[in-house]
């Protein structure tokens, strides 16, 4: 545990402040009473947090790039890992176009057309791996807020898979 996380637990001071997601994993590994503690509710700042790459790879980018919109297009389009089969069938073209079955997106990847199809298959969509991982009824508790789709008043969105 580091000093300023040692200062706060041991009382010497009566707030600690970082993005929400890094104060639930703080809360839920470091306190000694995980219920003793409180998040508020209030965002002081934002700091975008998501993938990333090594500098240079340019194809590997590209690919967790898309793959990323993929999953939030896949929320907002209501594809899940337990539907995404019977949806492989849609005649939307939003979704035909991120599952594979029209378009080339895959290709343009350097990819097959069932890259998306896989991984909302694998780890479901952007909604599904937020609420496993950080979630409301998981241990780091945490609603989606600004991470919502624009749809519910996030800002989430995916741009075109063309």
């Amino acid at each position: 545990m580091g000093a300023s996380r040692h200062a706060f637990f041991s009382g010497r001071c009566q707030v600690y402040t970082t993005d929400k997601s890094g104060l639930a994993a703080i809360k839920s590994v470091d306190a000694p009473n995980p219920d003793a503690y409180k998040i508020l509710p209030e965002t002081i700042s934002k700091e975008p947090l998501g993938p990333s790459v090594a500098r240079g790879d340019d194809e590997w980018f590209a690919v967790a790039k898309w793959v990323l919109n993929a999953l939030v297009q896949a929320e907002e389009s209501g594809v899940t890992s337990a539907n995404v089969d019977d949806m492989m069938d849609s005649d939307n073209p939003t979704i035909q176009r991120m599952l594979g079955t029209s378009g080339d997106m895959g290709e343009k990847l350097g990819l097959d057309s069932k890259w998306a199809y896989r991984a909302i298959k694998m780890v479901g969509n952007y909604g599904e791996i937020y609420a496993r991982n950080v979630g409301p009824d998981t241990p780091l508790g945490l609603e989606r807020g600004v991470n919502d789709l624009w749809t519910r008043g996030g800002l989430m969105y995916a741009p075109p898979i063309r």
